[in-house]
């Protein structure tokens, strides 16, 4: 591992890739408020631009699959947050060939266009999903992995080419791999959207959760501000690593627990209707954490009850 310190974080210029989505979106709110120059490259293709309403930031509507455009938006800046993708395992499963272009040959834009600018810090979003068919439980950096989804295999590429451009290159790169994240801005309604804000979207509007398989198969749930926390103290401290990171804590949360939360948070009962399970979806999901809270020892997560809520309250604030 390699810890390198930089000058404090007010003094830097950061592109975020995908910066009008879910996550991207709430990283340039964090940014923004700690007097952050930030750019913004997405093509809105699942992001909005009512994400970055009233935030100072420079927004190039592009795809990172146009390098010219993406080389133009990242001369000048300190370090580069990718996280543009198309992050679905069924949409993949769906649509192998566009998840690939823009997971893979996305990425090797985004590391070449920071190299030809002299970028020196770069930071990739991967997913826990590339452990895949590994039954073992938690998952930790140093276990194989077997991706079960086009999705999968992708980000095993994402976070291959940040760790061989940091080995090739001298580029300082950190591969995060995300686990379930969920918070404000994550949109339900939508066909591939992630599973909570679609169980929030059914209690509030009185329809029946939709599970897919028994309910039983589990997932490390990750509050979005506890993810952006991590990514601004990298950035601050220009963290690098030649080692995938798990960003999750640890935790090992079923889906029928997920729903007797939220049915508390909601103050009514729910119906649950039970569909086949997905092609691709893994059956369990926990980080092993001790490599992420080596790193980063001041995280201070917010758990699954209280993310619940506050991202109840976001949603219901929407619907008003």
């Amino acid at each position: 591992m390699m810890w390198q310190p930089c000058e404090r974080i007010g003094k830097m210029k950061v592109l975020i890739t995908g910066g009008a989505g879910f996550i991207g979106s709430n990283l340039v709110r964090q940014l923004v408020t700690r007097k952050i120059d930030v750019r913004v490259i997405d093509d809105l293709s699942s992001g909005s631009r009512e994400n970055l309403a009233g935030l100072d930031v420079v927004f190039d509507e592009a795809t990172i699959l146009d390098y010219p455009a993406l080389l133009g938006t990242t001369r000048g800046v300190d370090a580069v947050v990718h996280l543009a993708a198309i992050g679905s395992v069924p949409r993949s499963v769906a649509h192998p060939r566009p998840t690939h272009d823009a997971n893979i040959t996305g990425t090797l834009n985004v590391l070449e266009a920071a190299r030809e600018a002299d970028v020196p810090h770069v930071i990739v979003a991967s997913s826990s999903s590339v452990y895949g068919a590994n039954p073992d439980l938690p998952k930790n950096e140093q276990m194989w992995t077997r991706p079960m989804s086009p999705y999968a295999v992708t980000k095993v590429a994402t976070e291959s080419y940040a760790i061989a451009y940091g080995y090739s290159y001298g580029l300082k790169t950190l591969a995060f791999r995300f686990f379930n994240v969920y918070g404000p801005n994550q949109i339900a309604g939508r066909t591939y959207s992630a599973v909570i804000p679609q169980f929030l979207d059914a209690a509030v509007h009185n329809r029946p959760l939709q599970i897919h398989g028994d309910g039983q198969q589990s997932r490390d749930f990750t509050y979005v501000d506890t993810v952006c926390d991590v990514i601004c103290d990298a950035l601050d401290r220009q963290v690098s690593s030649h080692s995938p990171v798990n960003l999750a804590m640890g935790t090992n949360t079923n889906l029928l627990d997920l729903v007797d939360l939220i049915q508390t948070a909601v103050g009514q009962p729910i119906k649950k209707e039970f569909m086949p399970a997905r092609v691709g979806d893994i059956r369990s999901s926990q980080a092993d954490s001790r490599l992420l809270r080596s790193l980063f020892p001041q995280i201070k997560a917010v758990g699954l009850r209280d993310g619940i809520g506050r991202t109840l309250r976001w949603f219901l604030e929407q619907q008003s």
